[in-house]
């Protein structure tokens, strides 16, 4: 095979905006958006309530939620909205924890470590890897991530839920909605926040529960205090009007407003399976190249596993494998440092947990032909970078 050229490509993505998280806003998305934000009043007002119902209708709407389910914006983005529940319901059984990268171990963490639960069962698998999902006993309640963010694996489907299931399946679904098919029907607690598939902005995060989760909320009550930002239920009764548009606590209109404005846009784009068939596509694209390019390989080791989202590449070009683990390090440092300084792709370093490689957002807000662009980029930067390596250990 020949040597890839040194010469830097001619054409950069239109929008260098790889992250995972905060995501690139939607296509031609201005801070004009933002124009009508009900910014300076309360958003215990009628126009902010009627703005922030706004919002929980256009994510029943888009996301396909059904109307049984109850959908709130909760504080501390996403982490807070399956922390808010794990402290409110976890407890009443045993409880399955599952883990193959950061924020999955994050939640073991938690339960493990912080609620002090008695009755855990931890079933993990390293990074690139899922667990055997036929080790999960659903007499249980079980937690698990959808999409690994930080190892771009992803559970494949829900068909190892069962729909009789006697326990809780609480669903991290953050890089996964909007972007997976999620079946609501095995799922009965789910979250995310807006700055993933949506490009919204952080801060906040969304909490979806089933008829059963409000079940556990208004018959079980924990031993232990729970500060206010926690509380879903009072009296024994479940705070519907967090439900209904009055949050726990002050929301930022901003941000309501650009989540209004980016659910807009999916549904102009035609909807769920839209937003779905943009994300694949993309993957597709970088698919396509691995399948072509020698040095780089997915992460993630089955193909029905590799997120259409968080995309995690590791190196395996031999003669960098021959090199010690920091300079290894050092080089896919370099990818990034200088693809950044390029204007090229920011942000698309491995997450600090995770195994030394590139992970690249994309999800349906990235455009397939800034894919397409940077996918040269990555080729010049490696044989670059590769290069002054080899140079220097010689």
């Amino acid at each position: 095979m020949a040597e890839m050229p040194l010469t830097s490509p001619a054409v950069k993505p239109a929008n260098p905006n790889f992250s995972s998280g905060p995501c690139a806003k939607r296509p031609g998305w201005t801070v004009d958006a933002l124009k009508d934000a009900l910014v300076g009043r309360s958003h215990r007002s009628k126009p902010a309530k009627a703005r922030i119902q706004r919002a929980i209708d256009l994510t029943r709407q888009l996301l396909e939620v059904p109307e049984d389910y109850l959908i709130g914006i909760v504080p501390a983005s996403d982490t807070g909205a399956v922390e808010m529940f794990m402290w409110s319901a976890l407890g009443a059984r045993g409880v399955d924890m599952m883990a193959w990268e950061s924020f999955g171990e994050g939640w073991v963490t938690d339960v493990q470590k912080q609620l002090k639960l008695a009755d855990v069962r931890v079933i993990k698998a390293p990074y690139g890897q899922l667990p055997d999902l036929g080790q999960v006993d659903f007499s249980r309640d079980v937690v698990f991530t959808w999409n690994g963010t930080t190892s771009g694996v992803r559970v494949p489907d829900a068909e190892w839920i069962p729909a009789d299931r006697e326990g809780l399946t609480i669903c991290d679904a953050t890089s996964a909605a909007f972007a997976q098919n999620l079946d609501f029907t095995k799922l009965d607690v789910v979250t995310f926040s807006w700055q993933k598939a949506l490009g919204g902005e952080a801060a906040h995060g969304i909490l979806i529960l089933s008829p059963r989760a409000v079940e556990r909320l208004e018959t079980y009550k924990p031993d232990r205090p729970l500060p206010k930002i926690f509380r879903l239920t009072k009296g024994g009764k479940l705070i519907g009007e967090i439900f209904e548009g009055a949050t726990i606590n002050t929301v930022s209109m901003l941000c309501i407003e650009d989540a209004v404005d980016a659910m807009d846009w999916g549904m102009q784009e035609g909807g769920l399976a839209a937003l779905q068939r943009r994300a694949d596509t993309n993957f597709e694209v970088i698919a396509e190249w691995v399948e072509k390019t020698p040095w780089v390989d997915f992460l993630a080791t089955a193909p029905e596993t590799r997120s259409n989202t968080s995309v995690c590449l590791v190196i395996v070009d031999p003669e960098v494998k021959a090199l010690s683990e920091d300079q290894q390090a050092a080089l896919a440092k370099g990818i990034v440092s200088r693809l950044d300084k390029a204007g090229v792709a920011y942000d698309i370093g491995h997450y600090r947990d995770a195994p030394v490689g590139l992970r690249i957002w994309t999800g349906s807000t990235v455009e397939t032909s800034d894919v397409k662009a940077l996918l040269p980029w990555l080729d010049f930067a490696f044989a670059s970078e590769k290069a002054a390596l080899v140079k220097a250990a010689a």
